[in-house]
């Protein structure tokens, strides 16, 4: 029951995407997040712990930072809405019931992400180390997505024509992206003792396994921009050939050619 709530209300905020086809996945994803922390304190008020207090608002403020911080760069950025323009669909081509499939499969893949701090409830698993270890990953990933973000905005006002390599581009050439994915195996790691039956598992993989595939696609794209707009620079070349394009320290440098990663 509290999972239809919490697609419910992932259903609700992210339906702003009809207005804006990119809203689906971008400021509605990131409001829905933190609308399913919200309905998660007031749902399990009575039988919260002190970790899945913690999860949840990690669930808000993640939610509000991404989704807030994609409304100003939209409104700001030149170059972001022409990279949208040109990279997003923007709906025009689909009809009412295509947009009305990709509405409802966000809001599922939303509630699937943060289905983990769910069962931790549900199931009243309490507090165990597994979950604190979970909550700390994702407070790193929180940090590190954050980070990224400030340090390649600045970056780019301060060298509008030059790639970013500075702070942890330094490291790996998406440290966003590889928020992202820290921020969401923290979720899955803090409920996979909590978890319960083939549903629960299937629904907390599921959400792990996408988002993760939903980053490297991301990845992806970003690397074909990048080799078109930078690929005749030397310094460029050098970068690419010696920095992870994702996870740092894996010598994964190059995702341009896995035409099976979408994003």
């Amino acid at each position: 029951m509290q999972f239809l709530i919490l697609f419910l209300v992932a259903l609700i905020i992210s339906a702003i995407g009809f207005k804006k086809f990119v809203w689906f996945i971008s400021l509605g994803y990131g409001f829905a997040i933190a609308g399913i922390g919200v309905a998660l304190l007031i749902l399990f008020r009575g039988s919260l712990t002190p970790v899945t207090v913690i999860l949840s608002i990690l669930l808000i403020l993640y939610g509000c930072r991404l989704g807030g911080y994609l409304m100003i760069r939209e409104k700001r950025s030149a170059s972001y809405q022409n990279t949208m323009k040109h990279e997003i669909k923007d709906g025009s081509d689909m009809n009412l019931f295509l947009k009305i499939v990709v509405w409802v499969s966000c809001a599922l893949l939303y509630v699937c992400e943060a289905s983990p701090v769910l069962f931790r409830l549900e199931n009243q698993a309490g507090t165990d180390g597994v979950a604190i270890v979970g909550t700390i990953i994702m407070i790193l990933g929180i940090v590190l997505e954050s980070a990224s973000d400030l340090t390649k905005n600045k970056f780019k006002k301060e060298h509008p024509k030059r790639f970013c390599d500075v702070g942890l581009f330094r490291i790996v050439r998406c440290p966003n992206y590889f928020g992202e994915v820290l921020i969401w195996t923290g979720v899955f790691v803090s409920g996979v003792t909590a978890l319960q039956g083939v549903w629960q598992w299937v629904a907390a993989i599921g959400g792990w396994v996408c988002i993760v595939y939903i980053m490297f696609g991301g990845a992806r794209r970003l690397e074909i921009r990048q080799n078109k707009n930078y690929g005749s620079d030397p310094e460029y070349q050098k970068y690419v050939k010696s920095t992870p394009i994702l996870i740092p320290l894996i010598p994964l440098y190059s995702v341009a050619k896995y035409k099976w990663l979408l994003g």
